[in-house]
């Protein structure tokens, strides 16, 4: 008798327990919430009474890009010389605000592109992959059962144009129904339903889209309308010569100007590929803001998406080469705003960082050599077209032959190069281990079937296997590593410049740049 009362009683006591510590769980959400909420109300409320709102808003986003692409852009500009290390300065380093977002998601501290831009662009956390909705349940998902449909939030540029009536620009180097660019105008469950991103597109009713093409404008069958012709209908002027991009003015109606070069998956070409004469992303820029001129203002999205995919490749020189076409993409908002330094905010920022990205790793100890990047001369897709291009012709191709191609296209050697006093592993000679990987990667490359084997992909990822070899072998010369082929959760900069800036000081979540966009703009 004792002994069942004894456990009636623990056993109260347990249930007691685990109620109280769910009651003190949700009080401490709910005032989590409620402090965020008041942070929110304070915020705009002192904003409305301080600050003009701004007629023209930039918002950069680089995606993939933390404090290491930018660092390693900056000491790539710089000096490397020993008692004079001087870095490079980026023009949005100088900017009068810095800060720094957090970005995990609802699903995972590794985020991805959806989910963050969604949370820059409309103010909440969603799954990985799902676009400008809001999760439901606690199972992540990207299906119309995972994400609250009925509830649709509106993102920033949506608000400014209706409410506001700001005209709205969005750019972007990929893809412009790619996760980054949509999460201004659509609300999906799946960042992939790319024909009904785009068919939200042809619906925005926005001013001004430039840069990529349309992933699957035809849909994933082949077998839907044409966007493009859909587009059309809505009254969108496609442009897709250089010449007629840059005949666009603020009297073009409503435009969508295709790059005219493609290089991988509909993007534009890399930075480093470029060829004297091609259209840039600051040229995609800078015919925004003709095309977007009038009296109410505007707010341009700009992003250099592929600064993420070459992350993803693990290629540094043509990662820096993209954080600095994006500088001078940046430039051109700069360069506005001088003609308006009253009424423009200037915002550069990323979603994530992509790779794992660091200066400095195991090989090359505390030192850095970023100097032996500049030997490579084309970025990792680039080298696959050539290097598929001889295998093609040549499928019994050897690594002797091939060889030459690559120290023209990456500057490594093998044979002994004089390192003026460096260590070797610092110069573009080839240690005999690394002949060795090299020759390892290569057979991986010529043969018929790729493994899929874990120490496959540690090695190689889902990339050509010699190209990706021969990255990581210069990148780490150069003392650049990197941990992985996919997101990372560490925090992201935030830098900002003109009307409203101040506010974009100090630590924080991703959700709350949207926020603060709210209430510099006045929004309700």
């Amino acid at each position: 008798m004792f002994k069942r009362l004894l456990s009636a009683i623990l056993f109260l006591t347990v249930v007691t327990l685990i109620v109280t510590g769910c009651r003190a769980q949700n009080h401490v959400s709910l005032l989590m919430q409620h402090d965020k909420t008041v942070r929110t109300e304070h915020l705009v409320q002192s904003v409305k009474s301080d600050v003009q709102s701004p007629k023209y808003i930039f918002m950069f986003i680089g995606d993939g890009m933390s404090a290491v692409q930018v660092n390693s852009a900056q000491i790539y500009m710089g000096t490397n010389k020993h008692n004079n290390l001087r870095l490079g300065t980026l023009n949005f380093q100088d900017f009068e605000a810095v800060g720094y977002q957090t970005t995990h998601d609802a699903t995972s501290f590794a985020p991805d592109s959806a989910s963050t831009a969604t949370a820059l662009s409309s103010g909440f956390k969603t799954w990985s992959g799902t676009i400008g909705l809001r999760p439901v349940g606690n199972v992540s998902g990207n299906k119309a059962e995972n994400v609250d449909t009925k509830n649709v939030p509106k993102t920033i540029a949506e608000r400014l144009k209706e409410e506001k009536g700001m005209k709205i620009g969005i750019v972007s180097t990929v893809t412009i129904n790619h996760a980054t660019p949509a999460a201004y105008y659509a609300h999906v469950p799946s960042r992939n339903s790319y024909y009904d991103i785009a068919l939200q597109m042809a619906d925005s009713e926005f001013d001004y889209f430039g840069g990529g093409t349309i992933k699957q404008p035809t849909g994933s069958n082949k077998d839907q309308k044409d966007v493009y012709e859909i587009l059309k209908e809505k009254g969108y002027k496609i442009v897709k010569t250089k010449k007629d991009i840059l005949a666009l003015n603020n009297n073009s109606g409503k435009v969508y100007a295709v790059t005219p070069v493609i290089q991988d998956d509909g993007a534009m070409p890399y930075a480093i590929d470029h060829k004297e004469g091609d259209l840039t992303l600051a040229d995609f820029v800078k015919k925004g803001i003709d095309v977007l001129d009038n009296d109410k203002g505007f707010f341009m999205m700009v992003e250099s998406g592929k600064i993420d995919w070459v992350g993803h490749a693990n290629d540094a020189k043509t990662n820096i080469v993209e954080v600095l076409a994006f500088a001078d993409a940046i430039q051109a908002a700069i360069d506005f705003a001088k003609a308006h330094p009253d009424e423009t905010l200037i915002i550069v920022t990323g979603d994530h960082e992509t790779g794992g990205m660091t200066i400095g790793q195991a090989t090359t100890g505390y030192d850095v050599a970023l100097e032996i990047l500049k030997h490579q001369k084309m970025s990792y897709v680039a080298f696959d077209e050539k290097l598929n291009s001889i295998i093609e012709k040549n499928p019994d191709l050897t690594f002797e032959e091939i060889m030459p191609v690559i120290t023209q296209a990456f500057g490594l050697k093998d044979e002994y190069i004089d390192g003026e006093g460096k260590d070797s592993y610092m110069t573009l000679e080839l240690s005999d281990s690394e002949v060795e990987r090299l020759k390892k990667a290569f057979d991986a490359t010529m043969a018929e079937e790729q493994s899929n084997d874990e120490e496959f992909y540690r090695l190689y990822g889902d990339y050509n296997p010699l190209t990706v070899t021969l990255t990581h072998i210069l990148n780490n010369k150069a003392g650049i590593g990197w941990t992985s082929y996919s997101h990372t959760g560490v925090p992201v900069p935030v830098y900002a410049t003109g009307v409203g800036a101040e506010l974009f000081n100090g630590a924080y979540d991703n959700t709350e740049i949207y926020y603060k966009l709210v209430a510099v703009t006045g929004l309700k």
